[in-house]
């Protein structure tokens, strides 16, 4: 199987926007992994609630074709910069003009930072399919590995809990379990997509407490 083909039954589209897809090769967060476990989850969804599938498909292929490191001063216009390179990328591709503002909307709407409502089936579908790759072991995983990337520790020994200070992911990656992964699981747009979460938020849970008590600290 080539790369493109997981983008089935878009792999002609992939084979098109593959190039433009990633803007920074070192993150192992947002690569073309990344992109294709979102896929999955969109075309799960998809299934099941519907849309534009060609519409959903070029989106999640673009929707971090401009990736900000978490610690970037401009991280929350971060999917606004990837909504404008994806419109340029698909104006040279000749697409209808409403269906590359269908596909910008998508992405700017996917992102936590940036605050925005999908208004869209296929923004809401890629909202939660991208959600969907943030919590559970795939979650766990990336959020270790950004934390590694900011040079952040695992954990605070003195008080891994934050029971007597205040949260702080930059310093300690646990920190981030309470900042914002177990949230997550609330603010699903399609009933799909929040029934998927379930699974991979009990599993994150599990995960962070079982790390909890292997260091010698209640769970929460």
């Amino acid at each position: 199987m080539t790369t493109p083909d997981i983008f089935a039954p878009f792999a002609a589209l992939a084979a098109q926007l593959l190039p433009h897809a990633c803007d920074n090769a070192d993150d192992g967060s947002h690569d073309i992994a990344h992109i294709a476990r979102v896929w999955a989850n969109a075309r799960t969804i998809h299934a099941a609630e519907g849309g534009d599938g060609r519409v959903l498909c070029a989106a999640t292929l673009l929707h971090d074709c401009v990736s900000l490191e978490k610690d970037a001063a401009d991280r929350s216009q971060g999917s606004r910069m990837a909504a404008d390179k994806a419109r340029g990328v698909l104006e040279g591709l000749e697409w209808d003009e409403a269906d590359i503002d269908r596909v910008s909307h998508a992405i700017v709407a996917h992102s936590f930072s940036a605050n925005v409502t999908p208004t869209t089936i296929e923004a809401k579908i890629l909202q939660d399919a991208d959600r969907l790759d943030a919590i559970g072991l795939i979650g766990v995983a990336r959020c270790f590995y950004v934390a590694g990337r900011m040079g952040s520790g695992l954990y605070d020994p003195a008080d891994p809990r934050a029971q007597k200070r205040e949260l702080d992911d930059k310093t300690f990656a646990i920190d981030h379990f309470e900042t914002k992964l177990r949230t997550l699981a609330e603010g699903f747009q399609t009933a799909t997509g929040a029934a998927m979460a379930q699974d991979r938020h009990a599993a994150l849970l599990t995960f962070r407490n079982g790390l909890l008590a292997e260091i010698g600290a209640e769970p929460r």
